[in-house]
């Protein structure tokens, strides 16, 4: 009775759900949203009339200005730097812009193009002293804050009645100054569409990758080739261009120049950037944190003014809300890992059949011995990973490396080698199409075709997404192994939608279902999700009617077929339900049947642990990942299957000493061909009695069984 209630308890709550939550990246805006929530909750209670839309329309035209200095300040920090000098780039903007159109009589356009440049120059100063000469960020802002503003207190000393006193008029300087479109002042309108245009930049442009990049890592982003120095200059320039547009816009409500413009302004830019989220390390932020920030910021600076708080009371506040929210950023930083991996990995309730037995001379299918102790060993020691090796119609040897390459080995000794491509990801399972190019899949980049050309060409990376998924598991993580349909059809398994190619050891202990079989057809260019919720599915192999396939599923150690033509059609049946290892891929044997690796062997103490997901869940919380009970993969076999299910043979090395980790095998012309995602060869096995004239080609063909 417990067992079966633990069975119902974890089928119908959904555990996974709060871990994919916070692994969502705009889960960093619930912080800012709440508290913009209790900035608005608290002082709608002490203020009457703050929270309408008289009372939040007061601030609109502050908030345009207010939102383009905190802009300025979020580029700056997402490339990884601070510019305390945006307050003084406000005030040198607004007392330029004045004194070209109202002193000298200059059209306001060309005035607006001449304040722009001097915060553009101011910017050019700040990213070319830290960007090419790596000065510090925050003392050489620091100074030429010191600096602008001493400029603006001698001009405004000098001129400050004559720049207040236009000599002219213009209608686009009034439209700017007192015009409202659909309600808003230009000013917002103006900051609200550059805040648009700044998250397509950010998220869609190589030039906002770069920022990013460079802010999370400037060695890294340096040694992947990228442009530093360039990158966090252009940042600062940015910046100074982005104040100097807040001082045109003040120019234009106020007309006034003062000695306290700007004064402090770069505390409330910095202080609502970071309340809304972006990273003070860099790297990490968006436009829309930084719009949060700023409502959070106004709204709280313009409340404590009309509470008429003692003098430097609203500093204080001000001050107090910058610590909190650093400490948030800080803590979060250093935590946000730490929660995932106590939340995101769910496992839930799995009950494995019996283990079939396999010791020697026990009768059993699957019995140990020792035929693949000498096999020979291609390219020892000179490739890593090769999954899913694979022969083409000369004979020449291909496989998947961890580096990213496919190699081939060249026949018929197979002692010479070249790169054939270079994907940029970890090949996995591979195939022949009937036109002799390579289809593979590709982790975490989904499923390309190599010509003899070899140029590789994406088909596929993502598929239709789930209607109450909260992952966007539309993207391809895992795409894994593959085979081809009669009619060019590539029908291809993504083991896991949770987790990528370096974590695919802990979606043994979700036992979720997390896995899925696509299908991908080149005659419309459409990919679709044929079977959903299967346990890190793995091999796939055409049956021999054309109309089916198997595939395996790893932790449910089981072999299924599935017809996807036929009248049979969308049925599904198992027909190997338990085996005493973990299944991967599948292929075809010269005598009829399908060969499969078994990656590693069942033991008692996992098969267990499966059945209570409690204590496998208080494991991944209370001991480190390095101690977590994983399924044995140091140790597995071959066998070889008929249609029907029943075993007909098997191979083990029983020492391991060649091959630890079988994830693949393929036999042609008489020889089978070993591989293991974790081994540093590729065996090759003598099959006794096979067919020399024998391969897969001529199987898929029709011209061999």
């Amino acid at each position: 009775m417990r067992e079966t209630l633990t069975r119902l308890r974890y089928r119908l709550v959904p555990d996974h759900v709060l871990g994919e939550i916070l692994a969502k990246n705009w889960i960093d805006n619930a912080i800012p949203f709440v508290i913009l929530l209790l900035t608005l909750s608290i002082f709608g209670a002490l203020i009457p009339g703050l929270v309408t839309l008289g009372g939040l329309g007061g601030m609109s035209a502050q908030f345009g200005e207010l939102l383009l200095v905190v802009l300025a300040m979020t580029i700056v920090m997402l490339g990884g730097g601070i510019d305390l000098s945006v307050g003084s780039v406000f005030a040198l903007s607004n007392f330029v812009t004045l004194a070209l159109f109202n002193m000298l009589g200059w059209p306001i356009p060309l005035a607006i193009l001449a304040a722009l440049a001097c915060g553009a120059a101011v910017g050019l100063v700040n990213g070319f002293l830290v960007g090419y000469l790596r000065l510090r960020a925050f003392l050489t802002t620091l100074v030429t804050l010191i600096i602008v503003r001493a400029v603006v207190d001698m001009l405004i000393l000098a001129y400050a009645v004559k720049v207040a006193r236009p000599s002219t008029r213009s209608a686009i300087w009034d439209f700017i100054s007192f015009d409202r479109v659909f309600g808003m002042p230009v000013s917002l309108i103006f900051a609200l569409l550059l805040a648009f245009a700044g998250h397509i930049f950010l998220t869609r442009l190589r030039p906002g990758w770069y920022i990013l990049a460079v802010g999370g890592s400037r060695r890294s982003a340096y040694n992947a080739g990228l442009p530093v120095r360039r990158t966090v200059a252009m940042t600062y320039v940015v910046s100074g261009m982005l104040a100097a547009a807040a001082g045109v816009f003040y120019a234009s409500r106020l007309n006034a120049a003062g000695s306290d413009t700007g004064v402090g302004m770069e505390v409330l830019a910095l202080t609502a950037a970071v309340v809304g989220g972006n990273s003070l390390g860099g790297g990490r932020g968006s436009v829309f944190k930084a719009l949060l920030g700023t409502v959070i910021v106004l709204i709280v600076s313009n409340s404590l003014i009309r509470l008429s708080l003692p003098t430097g009371g609203s500093s204080l506040v001000l001050g107090l809300v910058l610590l909190a929210a650093v400490a948030i950023d800080v803590k979060w930083l250093k935590n946000r890992a730490k929660v995932l991996s106590r939340v995101y990995v769910s496992p839930t309730y799995m009950k494995l059949g019996r283990s079939p037995d396999t010791a020697e001379h026990s009768g059993s299918p699957y019995a140990v011995n020792d035929r693949l102790k000498n096999v020979e060993l291609i390219g020892l020691g000179e490739i890593d990973g090769p999954e899913d090796p694979i022969l083409d119609a000369q004979g020449n040897l291909y496989s998947g490396t961890r580096q990213g390459d496919i190699v081939r080995f060249l026949a018929p000794d197979y002692t010479r080698k070249e790169v054939f491509v270079h994907t940029g990801g970890h090949p996995l399972g591979m195939a022949f199409d009937r036109d002799g190019n390579l289809v593979t899949c590709v982790a975490g980049m989904g499923v390309y075709r190599i010509g003899p050309d070899r140029k590789a060409v994406k088909l596929s990376d993502q598929t239709n997404r789930s209607w109450f998924s909260v992952i966007d598991d539309s993207r391809m993580r895992l795409a894994d192994d593959l085979d081809i349909a009669p009619d060019g059809r590539i029908f291809f398994s993504e083991a896991t939608i949770r987790f990528d190619m370096s974590e695919w050891m802990v979606d043994a202990l979700e036992a979720r279902g997390n896995g899925r079989i696509i299908c991908f057809d080149p005659r419309n260019g459409s990919t679709r999700t044929v079977i959903s919720n299967l346990r890190f599915p793995n091999g796939i192999c055409m049956a021999r009617d054309g109309q089916s396939f198997f595939f395996a599923e790893t932790w449910g150690c089981s072999i299924s077929r599935y017809w996807f033509d036929g009248p049979k059609r969308g049925k599904r049946e198992v027909v190997i339900p338990d085996l005493p290892g973990y299944p991967d891929n599948i292929n075809r044997a010269s005598d009829g049947g399908y060969w499969l690796a078994l990656v590693g062997m069942r033991t008692p103490a996992f098969d267990m642990a499966l059945r209570k997901p409690g204590f496998r869940k208080r494991m991944v919380e209370r001991i480190a990942p390095d101690e977590w009970l994983f399924p044995n993969m140091n140790y597995g076999c071959v066998v070889k299957f008929d249609e029907s299910g029943r075993i007909t043979d098997c191979l083990w090395d029983r020492s391991g000493a060649n091959h630890p980790m079988i994830t693949s095998m393929r036999e042609d012309r008489g020889w089978l061909y070993l591989g293991g995602v974790s081994n540093n060869r590729i065996g090759r096995y003598r099959i006794p009695g096979a067919d020399p004239e024998w391969t897969a080609a001529a199987s898929y063909r029709g011209e061999k069984p």
